[in-house]
C-alpha cells in the first residue's frame, strides 16, 4: 500500500507565501506613503442647463461643446412666428385703448363743437328776433291794431325761441365735458389690462432666445438644429468657472481644525504649478469612506467631506472627475 506525501512541508510553503506578501504590501505602503496634511480628492462641477419656458422648434443653436463663451452670449433660439405675432396683437390692443381713453379726456371733436356752437348763434339770433317782433305786437295790440290771439302767438315765440337758446347752451356745455369719472376709470383699467397683455406676450417671444447667465465652457449640447424642444427640456449644458470645486474627505482628527476660508493647495498630474483653493464648506456630518479614496495610512472608517473653490481665473486648469491632491495650508 502506497503511502501518502507528508502535509507539513506544504503548510510551512503556504506560511512563506503569505509572510511575503504582507513583506511586499508594507513595502507598497511605504512607496505610496503621501506627506502629512495631503488628502485624495476630486474636482466636481456644479452644472447650468439652460433651457426656454417655451416649447418649438430649435431653428438656431450658436454654440458646440468645449466652447467658451461669455456672458450674455446667444446660446440658442426657437422658432417665434406665433409669439411675434401675439405681440403685435397686444401692441395694436393697447393703442386702441390708449386712443378711447384721449377720446373720454378729451370730450367731442372740435368740428362736432363747431356745429353746436353755430345752431346756438343761430338760436340766439332767432330769440332776439322773436322777443322783438312780441314787444311790437304788445304796442299793437295796446292800440288795438291787433287781435289778442296774434299777441298771444307772439309771446309763445319769443318763449319758445329762448328756450331753445338754452337747450343749445346745455348741449354747448356737454359736448365740451370729458367722459363720466366711471367711464374714465373703467378704460384707465383697460389701458393698464392691455399693457400686462403687452409684457406677457413679449415676454414669451424673449424665452424664445436663451442667453448665457454666466461667462463659462459649453460641456454639451442636447439638440440639434430641426428638432422640437419641449418646454424646460435643457439644450445647453453650461459649466461656469465659478462652479468649479474640489472635494474630499478627511478623518475625524482633522475636520475640527477645519472651517471655511482656509486657504489650501490643489495639486494634479499635468498641472504646471499647484492650483490655490478656499475651503468653502466643511460637512458635519461623518460618512463611511468612499470606495474611490485610497489611504493606506488612514485607518479610521468615517470620514468628513470637505469642499473647496479655486479662484475664477484658475478653475478653468481643472476638469470635473480630474483626481486631485489637497494640501492644507
Amino acid at each position: 500500500m502506497t503511502s501518502s506525501p507528508p502535509q507539513r512541508p506544504r503548510a510551512q510553503r503556504r506560511a512563506a507565501l503569505l509572510t511575503g506578501a504582507w513583506v511586499v504590501a508594507i513595502v507598497c505602503a511605504g512607496c505610496s506613503r503621501q506627506p502629512p496634511d495631503t488628502y485624495q480628492g476630486y474636482v466636481e462641477g456644479e452644472y447650468v442647463y439652460m433651457a426656454s419656458s417655451q416649447a418649438g422648434q430649435l431653428t438656431q443653436l450658436d454654440v458646440a461643446r468645449g466652447q467658451t463663451v461669455a456672458a450674455d452670449a446667444p446660446l440658442f433660439a426657437l422658432e417665434s412666428q406665433n409669439e411675434t405675432d401675439a405681440v403685435t396683437q397686444a401692441r395694436q390692443q393697447l393703442q386702441a385703448a390708449h386712443a378711447q381713453q384721449e377720446d373720454m379726456l378729451t370730450g367731442k371733436r372740435r368740428a362736432e363743437v363747431n356745429v353746436v356752437e353755430a345752431q346756438l348763434a343761430q338760436a340766439r339770433a332767432d330769440a332776439t328776433r322773436a322777443e322783438t317782433q312780441s314787444t311790437r305786437d304788445e304796442e299793437q295790440y295796446q292800440a288795438g291794431g291787433i287781435p289778442k290771439s296774434q299777441l298771444d302767438d307772439s309771446r309763445a315765440a319769443a318763449l319758445s325761441a329762448a328756450a331753445h337758446v338754452r337747450e343749445l347752451q346745455s348741449q354747448l356745455e356737454v359736448a365740451r365735458l370729458p367722459g363720466r369719472d366711471d367711464q374714465i376709470r373703467a378704460q384707465a383699467a383697460q389701458v393698464r389690462a392691455a399693457q400686462a397683455a403687452l409684457a406677457q406676450a413679449q415676454w414669451k417671444l424673449d424665452q424664445k432666445i436663451v442667453r448665457a447667465p454666466h461667462a463659462g465652457l459649453v460641456f454639451d449640447t442636447m439638440y440639434r438644429s430641426g428638432e422640437w424642444v419641449p418646454a424646460g427640456s435643457p439644450v445647453v449644458r453650461m459649466l461656469p468657472p465659478e462652479n468649479v470645486k474640489v472635494r474630499f474627505f478627511v478623518p475625524e482628527t482633522v475636520v475640527g481644525s477645519l472651517s471655511p476660508g482656509r486657504a489650501v493647495h490643489i495639486h494634479c498630474d499635468g498641472c504646471a504649478a499647484d492650483v490655490p483653493a478656499v475651503l468653502s464648506f466643511v460637512s458635519d456630518q461623518a460618512e463611511y469612506t468612499p470606495p474611490v479614496i485610497y489611504s493606506n495610512e488612514t485607518r479610521a472608517k468615517l470620514v468628513f467631506m470637505v469642499e473647496a473653490r479655486p479662484q475664477t481665473a484658475d478653475a478653468p486648469r481643472l476638469r470635473p472627475g480630474q483626481p486631485v491632491q489637497v494640501v492644507l495650508r
